[in-house]
């Protein structure tokens, strides 16, 4: 059966609809950087999808080419993820999208070099008659941060927010939001299948102690 990394780490995929804290560790990602509103169809945001699944689908049915990744094994493709910011503001306003700034990413296996990233970019370019350029391999390290599931629309997501701000001050944390740490998203549910009162989001925000 293929590795499913929902399945495997559900503390990081499938958490309660309670805010919680968790350690995320170290991972890389294919990602896509830009900035923009992401709800224009023809957008900045929807080539950057078409982007990130043209080089994760490429390695991970690398294994029906000539090209061996050394530890490869059958996964199962993790879902769409993003890191959203907006210049000079701490938290997220969702009335302005067009000030949006974001990197849409996919994680990748641990197995995954950057020479098989590469590999991955150059075929999917070539094979899909796309640009697969924009496509960077990037590791990041997310560290101690709250996070919970939310249902519902991602214009709903500031009532959310409010109770995992409510949380981590009980708790004795603050939001540690910055230029290099974001608010992060991982998206469950196909927003084309799927109607938006059903939307199952993780929001995952870093924080830290607050100091006494």
């Amino acid at each position: 059966m293929a590795f499913d990394f929902k399945k495997e780490y559900k503390e990081f995929y499938l958490p309660p609809n309670q805010p919680g804290i968790v350690t995320v560790p170290k991972a890389n990602y294919v990602a896509v950087r830009g900035k923009g509103d992401p709800n224009g169809p023809d957008g900045a945001f929807q080539q950057a999808i078409g982007v990130l699944y043209a080089v994760a689908y490429t390695l991970k049915m690398s294994y029906k080419t000539d090209y061996k990744i050394k530890g490869f094994f059958e996964y199962v493709v993790p879902p769409l993820e993003g890191f959203w910011w907006q210049e000079n503001r701490a938290g997220i306003d969702y009335s302005d999208k067009a000030s949006f700034q974001w990197i849409s990413v996919i994680r990748l296996p641990d197995f995954i070099t950057e020479k098989d990233f590469r590999w991955a970019v150059e075929t999917a370019s070539r094979k899909k008659k796309m640009d697969c350029s924009a496509a960077e391999f990037l590791t990041i390290d997310e560290g101690l941060c709250v996070q919970i599931m939310h249902l519902g629309a991602f214009d709903n997501e500031p009532a959310t927010v409010a109770v995992m701000d409510q949380y981590i001050k009980e708790m004795g944390y603050e939001n540690d939001l910055n230029d290099s740490r974001h608010h992060h998203e991982i998206y469950l549910s196909d927003a084309r299948k799927v109607p938006p009162e059903k939307w199952r989001t993780v929001i995952r925000h870093p924080i830290k102690k607050i100091k006494p």
